[in-house]
């Protein structure tokens, strides 16, 4: 295998992408505020897409993606999986959103040439399920985390996340995604003020430097799509990818501090296990077992809020 080139990113490129990544949960959590009985996913993503764009964004990886009820599973003809993936049922489309029912929201815009990549979950009213999946959520970034610290091949950290949703019970979507895709590179790209044109809801220059890291990635033993294919098969290399969230990486020993999610805490939920609380969201208080957002009568230190 060929040692990787790559130039960990300066301080400034990676406040870029965090700008990038709080902008694209702020549209998130803006249209998820604005959710209502009846609304479609078409007319959700196109919300989504006109925040971005008075917010100055010119530029995307993709444009705004929503999916409600059964659709956030990919079942069915939209997981059905063509040419890689790549399938027009995976776009917005007419589903109407009912109460209880889960969605995701997702987009990808570029500011200021930084890209960041979001998926954001929720449900119209109480689900839950929905409320167990968040709740299992952490124990999924702690493993990421922890195994890209250790360098282990990017192929074996995604075979483990497929492992720990079987013991979870649960099923990797993922897989239906283009590519089985479980995360991919992003790029710094130069600032521009234009709109820029995109081809089947994806950005051009997002997918032409994608494709130009392929192209290096091939030459120096790296692949800028991580699954847990072969060609995963190598250690993470420095700079940015979007998982759930965008997450970092600096250097080539293991260490404590060359790994680290851009932004420590997720909207809307905890982001640490905490030996007192627990794991989770809405896991119940282990000293007086009312729910966390019930509960305020202790602060815990290694959480986001209080007890």
């Amino acid at each position: 295998m060929v040692q990787s080139k790559l130039a960990a990113l300066s301080s400034e490129a990676l406040e870029g992408f965090r700008a990038a990544q709080r902008l694209a949960y702020a549209c998130a959590q803006w249209a998820a505020s604005e959710l209502q009985e009846g609304v479609t996913e078409r007319q959700v993503a196109e919300r989504m897409r006109r925040y971005l764009q008075d917010h100055g964004v010119r530029d995307c990886f993709h444009e705004p993606f929503a999916w409600f009820g059964d659709r956030t599973a990919f079942r069915g003809v939209v997981g059905w999986r063509p040419l890689g993936g790549f399938n027009p049922a995976f776009f917005p489309g007419k589903r109407r959103l009912q109460a209880g029912m889960p969605y995701i929201l997702d987009c990808a815009p570029t500011l200021n040439g930084y890209t960041a990549d979001i998926g954001y979950s929720g449900a119209l009213g109480h689900n839950p399920a929905l409320d167990q999946l968040m709740d299992d959520l952490i124990e999924y970034r702690t493993l990421i985390l922890d195994q890209v610290q250790v360098r282990a091949s990017l192929a074996s950290i995604s075979q483990a996340v497929d492992a720990l949703c079987e013991r979870h019970g649960y099923e990797p979507r993922h897989k239906a995604y283009p590519f089985q895709t479980l995360a991919h590179r992003v790029e710094v790209l130069d600032a521009d003020g234009r709109d820029l044109p995109t081809v089947t809801r994806f950005g051009l220059r997002n997918l032409a430097n994608l494709l130009r890291d392929r192209v290096r990635g091939a030459r120096e033993g790296w692949h800028p799509i991580w699954n847990g294919s072969t060609r995963s098969d190598h250690p993470p290399t420095p700079g940015c990818g979007r998982w759930s969230h965008i997450w970092a990486f600096a250097g080539s020993a293991p260490s404590s501090r060359n790994c680290w999610w851009l932004l420590k805490t997720m909207p809307g939920g905890w982001t640490m296990r905490c030996p007192t609380y627990g794991v989770g969201r809405r896991a119940a208080c282990r000293l007086c077992r009312r729910r966390r957002d019930e509960c305020r009568r202790i602060s815990c230190p290694r959480a986001i809020r209080r007890c």
